[in-house]
């Protein structure tokens, strides 16, 4: 993929990975296959393509990798276990490889989304909804009710702070997840 890209299009420049992947399981539902799929879905498909492209850019000097990764890998869930697992694994790949490529002019950082008016928050509402026994709104009406800002994050929002992290803006940043949401887990860092 990367080698079509690259032929047809030219260097890869700004990496962006987005991929929602992990599903939202209650853990009584749980079994190590649900573990491994959470593990390629969102783990190995950022992997799959951060190396190759890591290595070019460190090749040609410059580049930016921005990982959408989500709140779960720090603030765990119990229906967002293998996803948080997950995601934990790619914040400290995050950190490793800015750290590992920084004097070769690539960054790479995170951003960690907490709730996000998307379809899969929609997704991981229900199995909320399902594990305390209450209605997809009472789920919702929870989970806004643990941010202070009072709402969830617009995926305009996130795309905003994407474009700054792989703008010049951000041209010192590098080797962090950025946590944005809506101060509802706040944390000194």
């Amino acid at each position: 993929m990367v080698d079509a890209f690259e032929r047809d299009v030219g260097p890869v420049d700004v990496l962006v990975n987005s991929a929602g992947a992990a599903k939202r399981t209650p853990p009584d539902e749980l079994t190590p296959a649900a573990w491994h799929v959470a593990m390629d879905a969102k783990y190995f498909s950022y992997i799959n393509v951060i190396d190759p492209v890591v290595k070019r850019m460190a090749a040609r000097g410059a580049g930016v990798i921005v990982n959408v990764i989500g709140q779960g890998g720090k603030v765990a869930s119990a229906v967002h276990l293998p996803g948080g697992a997950a995601n934990a694994a790619l914040m400290l790949a995050t950190a490793g490889l800015a750290t590992a490529y920084a004097a070769r002019g690539v960054r790479v950082v995170g951003i960690n989304p907490g709730l996000t008016e998307t379809d899969r928050v929609a997704e991981g509402l229900k199995a909320d909804a399902r594990l305390a026994g209450i209605t997809e709104a009472e789920a919702r009406a929870r989970g806004i009710a643990l941010i202070p800002l009072g709402r969830m994050a617009s995926a305009e929002e996130v795309a905003n702070v994407v474009l700054f992290l792989a703008s010049s803006q951000a041209s010192y940043v590098t080797g962090v997840t950025v946590t944005m949401d809506g101060a509802g887990s706040p944390t000194v860092v």
